[in-house]
């Protein structure tokens, strides 16, 4: 196995009864990435989550963490492993320093090691100044920072963190977004969340989960390109008809916008501007402006979620 991929899923199903909740992921990850992983609510990424950091068994299928295999190795493999799921695992009765000190006890931090390795979790995660303080005084941002610590304090090769800015505000949001890319430097992370805005800004690939199928996996650079083309908005002094527009070679769609622009969506390999210009001067339709789209990161994921994108792939 190559020494670099510290994450390595294959086939994981999960059924609850005939209802696959996971169905046929597959995907590995390797040091230094941060993964989002993408979907709307329910389409399985808490439990893919859970599939991961060894809280649930997969129906079939298996998991590789820093080359442990999770069913066969699991003390190796979740040792591996720092983990926050949704609702933070913190005590509110607890103050910060006793709460990580705690969690360094459950992680086997050697006794010698163990103020050494809170005060660098909390140096991390910007806790150094509220060690004292009960967590359940603290803001929300902050306790989620709390349940950071509690992951990392071990200093694992793989963070999983599900959820993490559910509830915060924009503020708070920031903070955390910028405290995951930090701990991108010396860890992968896996992000599970279904706000668009913070994949894009914090992951450098990302994969889009719909109904427990994997239906995107790329990096942020590949959807990037994908963001940028295959699209272009053009107007008319006499509007053609959608049809005569979805009949040239490689239009996948054609819809009226604003303005009598008209957004035409056609295969990567086959750009129709050329035709557009020929028929626009044969047929009189008086072509006026002609600009590259730019399809929008909730375009893409509504697509992929609604299957209009594998419809038209398929298609073409």
């Amino acid at each position: 196995m190559d020494t670099d991929v510290l994450v390595e899923v294959k086939g994981i199903s999960r059924y609850y009864g005939d209802t696959a909740a996971v169905k046929n992921i597959s995907f590995i990850m390797r040091k230094g990435e941060v993964l989002g992983f993408l979907g709307p609510n329910g389409a399985g990424k808490t439990t893919t989550m859970q599939l991961i950091s060894g809280n649930l068994a997969p129906s079939s299928g298996s998991i590789t963490i820093a080359s442990h295999d999770l069913l066969e190795d699991p003390r190796a493999a979740k040792a591996a492993i720092g983990y926050l799921p949704e609702q933070p695992p913190v005590y509110r009765d607890l103050c910060v320093d006793e709460y990580l000190d705690y969690a360094a006890v459950l992680n086997r931090i050697p006794r010698n090691r163990q103020r050494e390795a809170r005060d660098a979790a909390k140096e991390k995660c910007g806790l150094t100044q509220v060690g004292s303080r009960l967590i359940g005084n603290l803001s929300k941002g902050y306790q989620q920072r709390v349940g950071i610590a509690q992951a990392i304090i071990h200093m694992p090769p793989v963070v999983i963190l599900d959820e993490p800015t559910v509830g915060l505000d924009p503020i708070q949001i920031r903070e955390i977004r910028d405290l995951i890319q930090e701990l991108g430097k010396d860890h992968s992370v896996i992000l599970s969340s279904h706000i668009l805005p913070e994949i894009q800004v914090t992951c450098n690939r990302v994969q889009i989960v719909d109904k427990g199928e994997l239906v995107f996996n790329d990096t942020i650079d590949g959807l990037q390109k994908q963001l940028k083309g295959t699209s272009i908005k053009v107007a008319f002094r006499n509007t053609p008809d959608i049809p005569l527009i979805e009949n040239i070679e490689g239009v996948i769609s054609a819809s009226k916008e604003a303005d009598n622009f008209l957004k035409i969506f056609y295969q990567s390999d086959k750009n129709p501007t050329d035709e557009l210009v020929k028929m626009s001067v044969d047929k009189g339709w008086g072509l006026t402006e002609l600009q590259p789209g730019r399809i929008s990161l909730e375009e893409i994921f509504v697509e992929l979620t609604t299957h209009e994108f594998i419809a038209r792939e398929t298609d073409a």
